[in-house]
């Protein structure tokens, strides 16, 4: 059995001693001052001095190993003990040479896919804990943001498309209603295959409505209220024409 030990460092590479310094700044109160998380980089060490992350790079593996404690990018915090794994030396070598394929540079993701998440995913194969649910939690928390974010503008566009859907078979229901009203009281009805003299208004209609529809919430101007009017009277004026003998 070995000790697995998780190193954790503050997140301080971002090249601007300002940024660095607000990072130290954040981790101190929210982490130090409540518990509740912070902006943190983490590392494996088991089997050896070395530890064992995760990072960003164009090609190749992002799995790499340095000393223990000793990673130049970063400002070291502290380590926690997870537990003792029961895996052989040579069951962890294959461990790493199976990371290595699966976590290649170019697939890392600050939000779903990080050195925290590569840790996670060690942890659970070598049998012991996972970290500490502060060291991960900001990343945790902007990825359920994202997703809920995602799915709230699928959903607006899903109402959209269905509420347009429902308007056009309902305007087809009213004007199918109209016509058999306007054909019982001609003592005409219209026979399969006819056009009726209405369809051609129903059509300008119906594009009115629907587009009126879905811009109810726009305030009209002065411009658009007087084409409008314009509008309804030609109509008018054509239905009178229509209804003439």
């Amino acid at each position: 059995m070995a000790e697995v030990v998780v190193h954790i460092y503050d997140v301080t590479n971002t090249g601007s001693d300002k940024t660095n310094n607000t990072i130290l700044q954040i981790n101190r109160i929210f982490k130090d001052g409540i518990g509740l998380g912070g902006i943190f980089h983490s590392a494996i060490q088991v089997y050896g001095n070395d530890e064992w992350s995760y990072g960003y790079c164009e090609q190749g593996t992002g799995v790499f190993r340095c000393p223990s404690s000793k990673n130049p990018m970063y400002t070291y915090r502290e380590k926690i003990v997870l537990g003792r794994t029961d895996c052989t030396i040579f069951m962890v070598n294959q461990i790493f040479r199976e990371l290595t394929r699966e976590w290649p540079g170019h697939t890392y993701d600050l939000l779903s896919r990080n050195c925290n998440h590569f840790c996670d995913v060690l942890c659970d194969r070598l049998g012991v804990p996972k970290l500490p649910g502060w060291v991960n939690r900001f990343a945790h928390a902007g990825d359920t943001a994202l997703e809920v974010a995602e799915t709230t503008a699928m959903r607006l566009k899903q109402a959209k498309t269905e509420l347009l859907s429902a308007s056009k078979v309902a305007y087809r229901f009213l004007s199918n209603v109209t016509s058999s009203v306007t054909n019982s009281s001609n003592g005409s009805p219209q026979q399969p295959g006819t056009v009726n003299n209405s369809d051609n208004v129903n059509s300008r209609m119906q594009g009115t409505w629907l587009k009126g529809m879905l811009n109810t919430s726009k305030p009209s101007t002065s411009t658009e209220i007087e084409n409008k009017d314009e509008d309804a009277n030609h109509d008018s004026e054509v239905l009178q024409f229509q209804q003439q003998p």
